[in-house]
């Protein structure tokens, strides 16, 4: 909680101000169980009316100033809790922006959604209401205490001695109820995995018939949060009862003491109704005790997974060394090695490989030999296990990462669109790019041609997820992404898969005008044969390399693979004809 808790202390002012408010509210309302009390004895018992108009304008005096001092108090607790809540929210999507993979892959994005949205949300209530109600229970309840005792003695005492006894019951149920809604906020997070992957998978489902099967997923999910939350909450709710017993079995006492004491003459009747209304008051302070539970406990739990997700360690992310040369694009691997983190399989073994600035690599091998990791470590998603890759001859954990990456244009093999129009796609790559740059990276990446048969050309606006558009439109619009950056190392992760021979051809070619080593992940022959440098890959092994003419004597699986796609294109051919 302590280091949830230590963003409010930029509004410590606006804080403090809500509490003394408070304490102001606080006190007139204590004071007014004496004031009756004075009337009663004072006024009404000696038939007095100048007493009764005195002490009743204090009283109503006094309620004017509580009831501006409230106002005061919930304006200064809303400016504090809502800036805490804006200040944790953008840091804590500032640090999972800083993630590395590694990091970012111990927690569920459904997880880390609700711990921005929800959690976040929860300790904003929260915050608010210690500045305001919080603080204000117990210092009722004690403050009705002490002033019971001050009018009367022997009566306060009952409503003492029950104080206690509640404190332990209230500890108790507190520290059981926080485990319980943490697990809540972790059902939570299941149901809105499920949330999520049904909406982005929507119209797989649907192909697929599945609907039935996502509802009762669904139903489980939500079934499985309903139980949790029932749980949690049939232990915070049974706190009012057993309050309430209590209280009300002290007020009992005092009426019956009471009524003892007055005819002893050791109590007026105005000290009997004061501390009445003090016990009264009591009990309207601890019946909100269930509901104060419930947010304490809830607010107990989000502060502890928020903690995680604040205190997780993001990696070195920057390197010691940052070169003022621009990078050109020389990239060596030396002996690497790779396992993903917290995996005892090794994803790449000793990988040894150089190319120089300007070259095209295209990279071959059959699904799981490590095609997208090995691409991966060049932008440091991920650490390599053992080895080193040097970028024009520096160590790249020696570059500072955000050179690092700037100087990259990486395309992933899982296209990723973002809400606007197709200009504001291509330049989320280079927001200072002009519309000719955008232009002619759209012309190289062989799309220019159909945004401008748009009715609003590059102002057309996607929609989710690009659902407008092909699969083809899509990736060449992700490479012109890539391309505007001006990249000195462009990353293609298998992003021609959808793009007919023609449309691949005229992409390559047109890479050839750019000045940058590429990286081509591809299955197809087509694609490699004019790459300086080919790499095959086979289970984490690199079984070959060289130049396709090289391979093509050296590697039977090249061979192969060459002759089963010509025979392919030769079997298709024969049948369009």
């Amino acid at each position: 909680m302590g280091l949830i808790f230590s963003f409010l202390k930029k509004y410590k002012v606006a804080a403090i101000a809500a509490l003394v408010m408070m304490f102001i509210e606080l006190a007139v309302e204590l004071s007014q169980p004496l004031l009756i009390s004075k009337i009663i004895d004072q006024g009404i018992k000696e038939q007095n009316a100048s007493v009764v108009w005195l002490w009743g304008g204090v009283l109503v005096g006094s309620a004017v100033v509580a009831f501006i001092a409230g106002v005061l108090s919930s304006f200064f607790a809303a400016h504090a809790s809502q800036s805490f809540a804006f200040d944790l929210r953008d840091k804590l999507y500032e640090k999972v922006q800083s993630f590395t993979y590694e990091v970012f892959n111990r927690f569920a994005t459904s997880s880390l959604i609700t711990r921005l949205t929800g959690d976040v949300s929860q300790l904003q209530d929260t915050i608010f209401m210690s500045l305001r109600f919080m603080t204000r229970v117990p210092l009722v309840v004690v403050g009705s205490v002490i002033m019971a005792l001050v009018v009367h003695v022997k009566l306060g005492l009952f409503l003492t001695v029950s104080l206690p006894l509640l404190l332990l019951f209230l500890y108790f149920i507190m520290r059981k109820a926080s485990l319980l809604f943490r697990n809540v906020q972790n059902r939570l997070d299941g149901v809105n995995g499920v949330i999520q992957e049904n909406l982005t998978g929507i119209r797989l489902i649907r192909v697929f018939v599945r609907m039935g099967h996502e509802i009762g997923r669904f139903t489980v999910f939500s079934g499985n949060l309903m139980k949790s939350t029932i749980s949690a909450l049939r232990l915070t709710e049974t706190t009012m009862p057993f309050v309430m017993l209590i209280v009300n079995a002290a007020i009992m006492l005092i009426l019956w003491f009471g009524r003892i004491e007055i005819a002893n003459g050791d109590a007026t009747l105005g000290e009997t109704v004061a501390v009445i209304n003090y016990s009264l008051r009591t009990i309207g302070a601890l019946s909100a005790i269930s509901g104060l539970v419930v947010t304490i406990s809830r607010a107990r739990a989000s502060s502890q997974r928020i903690t995680e997700v604040m205190s997780a360690t993001e990696g070195s992310l920057k390197g010691e060394v940052a070169t003022g040369e621009p990078i050109q694009g020389h990239v060596q691997f030396e002996g690497i090695s790779f396992k993903y983190p917290e995996s005892d399989i090794s994803v790449l073994e000793d990988i040894t490989f150089e190319v120089a600035a300007g070259e095209r690599v295209a990279i071959m091998g059959a699904t799981g030999s490590g095609k997208s990791s090995l691409v991966g470590l060049i932008p440091r998603l991920y650490e390599e296990t053992d080895g080193i890759i040097r970028i024009d001859g520096e160590k790249s954990t020696d570059i500072d990462i955000s050179k690092l990456r700037r100087s990259i244009g990486y395309v992933p093999q899982e296209v990723q669109l973002f809400s606007g129009s197709i200009r504001d796609n291509i330049a989320w790559g280079n927001e200072h790019a002009t519309q000719e740059q955008i232009e002619h990276a759209a012309a190289a990446a062989q799309i220019h041609g159909t945004v401008t048969d748009l009715p609003n050309g590059y102002n057309t606006m996607l929609g989710q997820r690009g659902v407008n558009l092909s699969g083809g439109q899509k990736q060449r619009l992700t490479i012109a992404r890539a391309l505007v950056r001006k990249p000195a190392i462009l990353i293609l992760d298998d992003s021609t898969s959808a793009l007919d021979a023609v449309t691949e051809g005229l992409l390559l070619e047109a890479l050839k005008e750019i000045q940058c080593t590429t990286f081509l992940i591809t299955q197809k022959i087509s694609s490699t044969a004019s790459a300086d440098l080919i790499l095959l890959l086979d289970e984490g092994r690199l079984i070959g390399k060289g130049t396709h003419e090289e391979l093509m004597t050296s590697s039977t699986l090249y061979r192969k693979i060459y002759e089963s796609q010509v025979e392919e294109a030769k079997q298709h051919v024969q049948s369009n004809s």
